[in-house]
């Protein structure tokens, strides 16, 4: 699929040039970035507050004879320690159905309201309530707005992290066989392999009645050439039929402001 393979390099490389100028300006100065990408789970910590984070990327995947490729956003921004907000959606998304029709725009979007409790220095819980706005097309979306709530458990293992997370989210798209509810999970394991590399593997899945179960195992390498830029890159293989059977993704993480 070389116009996925395309599309998938031109916009990453389209991000990491608007990027590389301010990123290069601030690299020696000021406090470090807080990752959530690239795994499906988040941590319960919330970024420095007042810094403006930007996370952006490339994904494209395969599920039977669909295809998708899009470019995932996340703004992250902390008032405290313990609360804070966060933007996700997709600037991009290319998809061809297994007929081959094939659908181009934006993606949906969601506003996600994040709640820390930091228990001591290796541990800290979260919560996050999220509501998706529908401003994907049909062909691309859902059409219809959904709510959530995650709930994290964050803990350090000595130089090993551990991310697990549980959801839920009411569907405003339902089939007349399938439920109303999806549940999700996800448990995330991170650490440094030397100064400046890092390794990641994940097990994620959802379960909604009535509907085939998903699940995946994820792998990815992460560079950091300084504490204030992250780049990473990796795949993922579904672990059952109704799951997209590989992923590809690669992306960064970079701040934009300080506002206090």
């Amino acid at each position: 699929m070389p116009g996925a393979r395309l599309f998938f390099l031109s916009i990453f490389i389209a991000w990491a040039a608007l990027l590389a100028a301010p990123v290069q300006a601030q690299q020696d100065a000021g406090d470090a970035v807080l990752p959530y990408r690239p795994s499906v789970s988040t941590p319960a910590q919330l970024p420095v507050p007042g810094q403006l984070e930007f996370e952006a990327g490339g994904l494209s995947s395969k599920t039977g004879e669909t295809r998708r490729t899009s470019l995932p956003y996340t703004f992250k921004l902390a008032f405290t320690p313990e609360w804070g907000l966060l933007l996700e959606g997709e600037a991009a998304v290319h998809a061809r159905d297994a007929a081959g029709a094939p659908a181009s725009g934006v993606g949906d979007t969601t506003v996600v309201l994040k709640r820390a409790f930091l228990l001591d220095s290796a541990t800290a819980l979260g919560l996050e309530l999220g509501w998706k706005f529908p401003t994907a097309k049909d062909s691309i979306g859902s059409g219809k707005s959904d709510l959530s709530v995650n709930g994290i458990v964050s803990h350090d293992l000595d130089i090993l992290h551990m991310d697990i997370n549980l959801n839920a989210t009411r569907l405003g798209a339902q089939t007349p066989q399938a439920g109303r509810v999806q549940t999700g999970w996800a448990s995330s394991f991170s650490l440094p392999v030397s100064t400046r590399w890092g390794a990641t593997a994940e097990l994620s899945g959802t379960r909604l009645r009535g509907a085939p179960a998903t699940a995946q195992l994820l792998l990815a390498a992460t560079w950091n050439p300084t504490p204030r830029l992250a780049i990473d890159m990796g795949l993922a293989r579904g672990l059952t039929p109704a799951s997209p059977s590989w992923s590809l993704f690669s992306g960064l993480v970079v701040p934009l402001a300080k506002y206090w």
